[in-house]
């Protein structure tokens, strides 16, 4: 019988090697995590004949036959939302907290497919790990489901020991996430769909209601308001070079996606968003509450300090504060601490600076970073309230004002008939 060699974990950490004389691979990981050990490595020993497990998969025979280009296409997933990935990692922590093997649990979730995440993942997952891979490996295979963040915490909680803890702790890093995209969003779809109705209904009388009206008002042979006129040459236009004024937004929007894609256009324009009244705390609220969580997420679960800092880098979407992190990445590789660059970039707020040194000198820097994550956040809230406060007014008296000047149109030009009949 074939022999493998395998090293695993304890669940305390300690690293344990050993030879199985098992039918295949499969079969060495099933006993392996029957004896409550993670397997970290699982090879065929020197000399071992191995048995190759020649029976096809279940599924997916036919995608052989296709052109690699054509099923790289058909196997491409969604990336799913903060909220679905928070609901998987956490089924799977609770899966293996119960005491499930972990392919077990991969077979598992299979069955409790997560919206945004379809079965074939955890499938695919599981096939890797009884092939002999880690499931940090497996799960760097499928960077689209599974970010660095992810797969770099899953392999420090297997290198530790500690995956269950480490899974609960991710799937409450994105539940936070997804909070704070849900307040986002909350707060502007009001607004947005007032502004949207509003718009509507001022181009549909500006181009169908006030023709009507002025046909009544030219065969009386009236001289119009100024204001009457004024909205009569408006409506004119609107109605007879309306594709013009499409060409002319189309237009604009092309330019500013080019000069967006430029490296100088998406830093002015993070630049600007960083400084625009009102606006612009918001924004920086939500790029320093980013990224403390995701800094102290990575730290506490033992991912090194310099890629814990790439990574974050990765994340966060604004030019001006990745540079800032990039270097303060290249200083701390120096072996200078974080809180000495992070307080030179002058972008982090000085807040923040002081609460890392303190972590820094107590020894507790993901600690430190999880109170100003629950900072910003908490003011981000606030911030947010304020906005949409802030948006509505101004909405409705932008809406009353339009309003407004079409009714002043068109009853000054009643009356300037009333008036003329009475004559």
């Amino acid at each position: 019988m074939p022999q493998f060699s395998y090293k695993a974990r304890r669940r305390s950490g300690e690293v344990v090697e050993g030879i199985l004389d098992v039918a295949d691979r499969s079969a060495a990981l099933v006993q392996i995590e029957r004896l409550g050990l993670f397997p970290v490595a699982v090879d065929a020993a020197r000399g071992g004949a191995v048995a190759v497990d020649r029976t096809p998969r279940k599924q997916g025979d036919w995608k052989a036959m296709l052109p690699p280009t054509l099923r790289e296409a058909m196997g491409r997933k969604r990336k799913p939302k903060l909220q679905e990935l928070a609901t998987f990692t956490q089924q799977l922590g609770n899966l293996l907290n119960s005491g499930m093997p972990l392919t077990v649990a991969l077979n598992s979730m299979t069955h409790l497919e997560t919206k945004g995440i379809s079965a074939e993942v955890s499938k695919d997952l599981r096939q890797d790990v009884m092939e002999g891979r880690s499931l940090s490996d497996a799960m760097s295979k499928q960077p689209r489901i599974f970010s660095d963040l992810y797969v770099n915490m899953v392999r420090a909680g297997e290198s530790s020991g500690a995956l269950v803890e480490v899974l609960r702790r991710m799937a409450d890093h994105f539940e936070r996430f997804a909070q704070v995209q849900s307040k986002f969003t909350s707060a502007l779809v009001y607004p947005a769909f007032v502004a949207m109705v509003g718009i509507a209904i001022m181009f549909f009388f500006m181009t169908y209601m006030l023709p009507k009206f002025m046909s009544i008002f030219q065969g009386m042979n009236v001289q119009l308001p100024f204001v009457t006129q004024l909205l009569v040459g408006v409506s004119d236009v609107f109605a007879g070079y309306w594709w013009l004024m499409l060409l002319v937004i189309v237009a604009a929007l092309v330019l500013f996606k080019r000069f967006q894609a430029t490296p100088n256009g998406r830093r002015r324009l993070d630049q600007w968003k960083m400084n625009v009244p009102i606006f612009g705390k918001v924004v920086k609220l939500n790029l320093f509450g980013q990224f403390a969580r995701t800094l102290s997420t990575l730290l506490e679960n033992g991912v090194p300090v310099l890629t814990a800092l790439k990574i974050t880098e990765q994340i966060i979407s604004n030019v001006i504060v990745k540079e800032a992190i990039a270097k303060t990445r290249e200083e701390v590789t120096d072996g200078k601490t974080i809180a000495q660059p992070l307080a030179r970039s002058k972008i982090f707020p000085q807040l923040m600076v002081d609460l890392v040194k303190i972590g820094e000198e107590t020894g507790d820097v993901p600690g430190a970073l999880k109170n100003v994550a629950d900072t910003y956040e908490n003011e981000l809230s606030i911030a947010l309230r304020v906005l949409t406060n802030l948006i509505e007014p101004t909405l409705i008296v932008v809406m009353a004002l339009g309003v407004g000047f079409l009714l002043l149109s068109v009853l000054s030009a009643m009356f300037a008939i009333t008036s003329n009949i009475a004559r």
